[in-house]
Formats: structure tokens, sequence, C-alpha cells
């Protein structure tokens, strides 16, 4: 199931190494996808406040028969919102939306905002960063990281802060491998979570793939979220399809080390 194995951040705790994506999922669809999910033994939730579908992300969980501390949640400060008491705000919104008294990690969406992609927030990322050390030292918070962070942007955060980030959430799928950055994150012994890992849904039809799946008798998209785990990262896949998400979470197999090397020469299929 899902919830076999694990990562450990640096800090200690551990977070399932794969975990159920609810970025464009509808809010009045959430509850049931998390609840399928949880269904199928996944026990890591990612949802973030931007998304708009914490309330019923949370009440799924508070509904369906599990402990919270046996759920991984984790959730994210929007992309435009920059310092340290709006930090501390827009947390008090994500904890009474999804209605639980602490995050197992919250992450900063993006070091800048999406309407400003590249923008210099370094110091209002910087305050931001401290609002979390401050909920996190206060049991909050169990974990915390960042998402779409480049190398300069995390090495910001360690010049300035007491806390080395302990995830960073980034785009990661076959034909985009990010290799620089993943060098740099495990130099800093940060966890890499791979979102998009289906590139989006656009590489499952590519016949190599498609051949490549047969081979290893599994889907395209279990040999996609499969490639994650064999780099290391773990893998955040989305799907409302009951089939599918079962399927994402079916992984007992590994790639040789030959294929890997074959998949990660593709190209990034949707940069074309």
């Amino acid at each position: 199931m899902a919830n076999d194995r694990v990562f450990t951040l640096h800090k200690g705790v551990e977070i399932p190494d794969i975990g159920f994506g609810t970025w464009q999922i509808p809010n009045e669809e959430a509850y049931a996808a998390v609840t399928t999910a949880l269904e199928n033994g996944y026990t890591h939730i990612d949802t973030a406040l931007a998304y708009q579908n914490e309330e019923n992300v949370g009440k799924a969980i508070q509904d369906f028969n599990i402990s919270r501390e046996k759920v991984f949640i984790t959730s994210k400060l929007p992309a435009q919102i920059k310092g340290y008491d709006v930090t501390l705000e827009a947390f008090g919104e994500t904890i009474s939306n999804l209605g639980v008294d602490y995050l197992d990690l919250y992450l900063i969406h993006a070091p800048w905002p999406w309407d400003d992609i590249g923008k210099d927030c370094t110091e209002g990322n910087i305050e931001s960063w401290k609002a979390m050390e401050k909920l996190y030292k206060e049991g909050k918070i169990r974990a915390i990281g960042v998402s779409n962070f480049a190398e300069k942007d995390i090495q910001a955060l360690i010049d300035a802060c007491e806390i080395v980030p302990m995830a960073n959430q980034i785009p990661f799928y076959i034909g985009r491998d990010q290799a620089s950055l993943l060098q740099f994150c495990r130099q800093h012994h940060i966890v890499v979570e791979a979102y998009s890992p289906l590139a989006t849904g656009q590489i499952l039809n590519n016949a190599e793939i498609k051949e490549m799946a047969a081979k290893y008798d599994v889907t395209p998209a279990q040999l996609c979220i499969r490639y994650c785990l064999e780099h290391g990262t773990l893998p955040l896949p989305k799907s409302t399809n009951k089939e599918r998400i079962l399927e994402n979470s079916q992984l007992d197999f590994t790639i040789s080390p030959e294929d890997v090397q074959k998949l990660d020469a593709f190209e990034d299929i949707r940069a074309k």
C-alpha cells in the first residue's frame, strides 16, 4: 500500500513515500477524492490554501476512520504572501479550514507570486520563514519546507535563518529531472517532493513510455511514478478516478539502471 515506506526529514519526522496530490481538484470533488485515497491506503495528503479545497480535504480526513496522527497533512503558504505577520495569519486560516490543531508539513508555495514569476522576494521569504520557524518551535507544524525554490532561493534562507528547509516540492518527471537542484537538495539533506510526476498526463501516451511500461507489466503512470522513487524523490500523483488512485500506489517493482538512464535522456514533453 501507499504507506508502507517513508522518507525521513532531517529533523527526524517520517513522511510516507507517496503522497496524494489535490492540486486542480475543486473543493466539491475533494471530499470524495481524498476519501478514496484514504480507503486505498494513502496516509499522506497534500493540499494548499491556494487550491481552495482545504475545507473538504480536512472534512474527508475527519470523517474517515483514522486517527489524526496516522495521516500526514501538508499545506502551503500562498505564493503572494510574503512577511511575518501575514504568514501567521495565513497559517491560521489553513488550520481553521482543515479543522486540525497542527500540520505535519507547511511549505512556502513559491519564492515569488504566480503573477510575477522571477520577482526578487528574498526579504519577504526570509520573514515568512522566520514565522514558520516560530510555528515549528511551538509545535504547530511538525516540519517546514518550500516549494518551487531554486538553489539561490534556498541558500538565502539557509544564510539568514536558523532551520534549513526540510523539503522542497518541485515539478519532477521524466524529461524534467532537475539534476542540479536535486543534487543541491541532497547536499543539504532536503527531501525533494515530485509534483506533476505524470507531466500533467502529457507523457502517458508516449510510445517509448508505453513500450517500457509493458516490459515491466505496469501502466505508463506507474512507470512514471516509480521513476521519481528511483531518483530518491517523493511523488505526489493526483487523480479523482478510483482505479487510478489505487493504481498509482501500486509500485512494487523497480526500473533497471539501464532503463532509468534511457528515461533520463528524455526531453521535457511540456517544453515543446
